[in-house]
């Protein structure tokens, strides 16, 4: 059966020349980034078990979690836990195969702890966190969807799609390359900065405002003054490495809501706004390319803890990202584009029922000299979509 592949183009205002822009990044930290973060770890542990022990992957999605808030009372210089944050861990597995019983839950709870440490340095995962693994067992009929193809190609699991879009703009390379040089850089050398950085921009025409809500951790900060004095640090090194990607004027504000007159402001005993009530699911935060981005199409799909083999949820959303990024890449004339497959629950997911490409030409380019380039990238991606699969079990995909 071959590929329907649709490649057109567009006539609309490209986003850097629309008048206003937002775009938005939720930190590792955050509660929404925490329940995506966990849902894919358990995901990604399953993976590795059911390969060792069965062959490979069965059926399994752990796409529903829940982080419930705790509370705290932080004080400069240290300040206590009063009530756990309450981590659920839901969704469908395969706990049993060919004779084999698979310790699902125990992997589960295992993958949830070892990544609240990763993403919660300061946290104490006997004191500070309840994990409650709660896994039932996969629907029948999706368990055969997934295992009848018997072949290299699975079968889609469900009619749905997956949407990616590229270059991205000024506004977004700023807010994502910030919140990842916070979290990969400047933490290390100051760990006052808690993981749950969320960073808002707004480009209006040609001035570009992030407003940036950091938990800062209460052992890190000796005073009032202190404090004070690393908001001033994280708006400089903000500005700084906004100032890698525009020349538009940019301006940092760092956790407004703070009073200071008094002594209100945004402190953590851990770095993040759950172990204070703020509760978090999964899906709710970043979309698979880090952002969320209001200017673009967009999927309300979860990627996060969906299975990697057929759950189009997970690889069409990763995959129409990674196209549009190739074409970008590997096509000379194209301002933006916007990929989007469409699957039909049943079908091999090499063929969807649709691969569109939107494409906003460069001045002067027509379509039609273009047009064939594109054609061969998503062909060439959709014959080659399993390896979405090893990529994600690897851990090569960022998906939120």
């Amino acid at each position: 059966m071959k590929r329907v592949i649709n490649v057109e183009a567009i006539k609309q205002t490209p986003v850097e020349r629309q008048d206003v822009e937002l775009v938005e990044r939720k930190g590792i930290g955050h509660p929404d980034s925490l329940a995506d973060g966990i849902a894919e770890s358990v995901s990604r542990a399953l993976c590795r078990v059911y390969i060792e022990e069965c062959g490979g992957v069965l059926h399994h999605n752990t796409d529903q979690g829940e982080v419930v808030g705790g509370e705290t009372h932080p004080a400069f210089g240290g300040g206590k836990f009063t009530k756990p944050i309450y981590v659920l861990v839901v969704g469908r597995v395969t706990k049993e195969f060919n004779g084999i019983d698979i310790p699902t839950d125990s992997v589960a709870l295992r993958a949830a702890r070892n990544y609240l440490k990763q993403a919660l340095p300061e946290i104490d995962l006997e004191e500070h966190v309840v994990v409650d693994v709660r896994l039932g067992r996969g629907s029948t009929d999706l368990r055969e969807v997934f295992t009848s193809c018997g072949k290299n190609i699975p079968n889609a699991n469900d009619t749905s799609f997956g949407v990616g879009h590229a270059p991205f703009s000024e506004t977004e390379l700023i807010v994502k390359n910030a919140s990842d040089y916070i979290d990969g850089v400047l933490r290390k050398k100051y760990p006052i900065f808690g993981s749950d950085v969320k960073i808002m921009g707004l480009r209006n025409r040609d001035r570009i405002t992030l407003t940036v809500a950091c938990a800062m951790v209460d052992r890190y900060c000796e005073s009032l003054r202190e404090y004070l004095e690393m908001k001033s640090l994280l708006a400089e090194e903000i500005g700084r490495v906004a100032g890698r990607y525009t020349s538009r004027k940019v301006e940092v504000a760092i956790n407004t809501a703070d009073l200071i007159d008094k002594g209100c402001v945004y402190l953590t005993v851990i770095g993040s706004s759950a172990e204070m009530g703020d509760d978090g699911s999964v899906g709710r935060g970043n979309r698979c390319n880090g952002l969320i981005t209001p200017n673009r199409p967009m999927s309300m799909e979860a990627t996060s803890g969906k299975n990697p083999i057929n759950h189009i949820g997970k690889i069409y959303n990763l995959l129409s990202t990674k196209v549009a990024q190739d074409c970008v890449s590997r096509v000379d004339g194209i301002e933006e584009i916007y990929i989007r497959f469409l699957s039909r629950i049943g079908y091999p997911i090499d063929k969807p029922l649709i691969a569109s490409a939107q494409v906003i030409p460069k001045e002067g380019v027509v379509i039609d000299e273009i047009r064939n380039d594109i054609e061969e990238i998503i062909d060439e991606s959709l014959e080659n979509v399993t390896q979405i699969t090893r990529m994600v079990i690897n851990g090569e995909l960022r998906t939120f």
